[in-house]
């Protein structure tokens, strides 16, 4: 029964973006069928057999021992501060490893190590599904950097992208979550999750955006230009720049669940007349995408409360409120809603990548406010195909 509604779930999804497709005619339906088996088949092998597990046992140890490395310089700066026995700071002990992670990806980006991997990967996959290579770079490319820095990579494009290819690009960005801050995730929900959910997003968000706003490109402007990723001189710079921009996201990421949780409460004493708070309201809200996802009937309306909370503020706030409840709910479920969480699709990205995109060609950041509101029920669309198709396996 499980898998049925799953295939269902599958099925509605991909209906309600045929239905917003604004060029029906143009579906690349071969690709799209493509990515859904690649989905499909990376979440049987890395669930399924042995060598898959292997991969994410190694792959959660190599991030778990560089969280120990932050963790020491994290220490070194704060360490000194009291904190009640079997208490933490959220800020210190997840927030701020952040930096060294950003640092990491500097670093492999000033050695031209990730840029040509990247390129090439995007490459395959345009090659298979037939999609563009500008989309299929930057659709890699949204799995190591965050909004910003992925659309920042392909800015020389930038004239080339029509509205539909940059709600495109910009539903890769908002659809996956940078690698920079995948170490503060693997602290609060299980590693497994997060990791599988990485690759199945960026096919999601791929295949949902290709049905909503299909593209055709011609060969001469199919280009991906790699070589100007960086402006750092030297590895030092790099792991300054780095670093910097690792506590700008720290300090961003914390002025935001400040922001948000202290106006999740505020909501919540308004509404508190009804009987019920916002996060029960959007569980209810949720309850029968989140049955056809896989979820059980007696934990789909705190699933949904969750997942609901997660695309009105972000992703953190969800993860922070979910963490509790783990222990409590079936590993179908912790499933479903971890895959979920792990993605940037809510409200306020849709002002990240409009700013982001206003800063590299403020023509066309109108066309990103025009379609705002459809990037992020695309975005969402992804988040529920992704947990879906993990459900499947669970």
């Amino acid at each position: 029964m499980g898998i049925i509604l799953g295939v269902l779930a599958i099925i509605v999804v991909l209906g309600l973006a045929f239905l917003m497709s604004n060029d029906k005619k143009n579906i690349n339906y071969k690709g799209i069928g493509i990515m859904l088996l690649l989905q499909l088949l990376t979440t049987w092998f890395m669930f399924s057999t042995n060598i898959g597990q292997a991969i994410i046992n190694g792959i959660a140890a190599g991030f778990n021992k560089l969280i120990e490395f932050g963790t020491k310089g994290v220490n070194f700066v704060v360490g000194g501060l009291m904190v009640e026995e079997g208490g933490s700071v959220f800020f210190f002990n997840v927030l701020l490893l952040i930096i060294f992670f950003a640092t990491i990806l500097s670093v492999l980006t000033y050695l031209r190590i990730l840029p040509p991997i990247i390129k090439y990967f995007g490459g395959l996959i345009s090659k298979i599904t037939g999609l563009p290579r500008v989309e299929s770079f930057n659709a890699v490319n949204s799995i190591f950097f965050g909004q910003s820095e992925a659309l920042i990579a392909i800015r020389s494009q930038f004239h080339h992208l029509t509205a539909n290819r940059l709600y495109i690009v910009s539903a890769s960005a908002m659809g996956s979550v940078s690698a920079s801050i995948v170490g503060a995730y693997l602290q609060m929900l299980p590693p497994e999750y997060v990791l599988v959910a990485l690759p199945l997003n960026m096919f999601s968000a791929l295949m949902l955006a290709s049905i909503i706003a299909p593209v055709k490109v011609p060969k001469e402007e199919d280009k991906v230009d790699v070589k100007n990723v960086t402006n750092d001189k030297s590895i030092f710079e790099a792991m300054g720049n780095g670093a910097l921009e690792g506590g700008k996201i720290a300090l961003i990421v914390a002025a935001m669940l400040i922001a948000f949780i202290a106006s999740l409460e505020l909501v919540n004493w308004i509404i508190s007349f009804s009987g019920l708070t916002l996060q029960e309201l959007l569980g209810y809200v949720l309850y029968p995408i989140g049955i056809l996802m896989g979820i059980s009937p007696d934990e789909v309306l705190r699933a949904g409360s969750v997942m609901g909370t997660k695309i009105v503020t972000n992703e953190f706030v969800a993860m922070l409120e979910f963490q509790p409840m783990i222990a409590e709910m079936s590993e179908k479920t912790v499933g479903i809603v971890s895959v979920f969480l792990t993605s940037f699709a809510n409200f306020s990205s849709i002002g990240i990548i409009a700013g982001t995109v206003k800063g590299i060609d403020s023509e066309k950041a109108v066309s990103v406010s025009g379609f705002g509101l459809k990037l992020l029920i695309g975005a969402t669309l992804a988040s529920i195909l992704s947990a879906t198709v993990v459900g499947l396996f669970l």
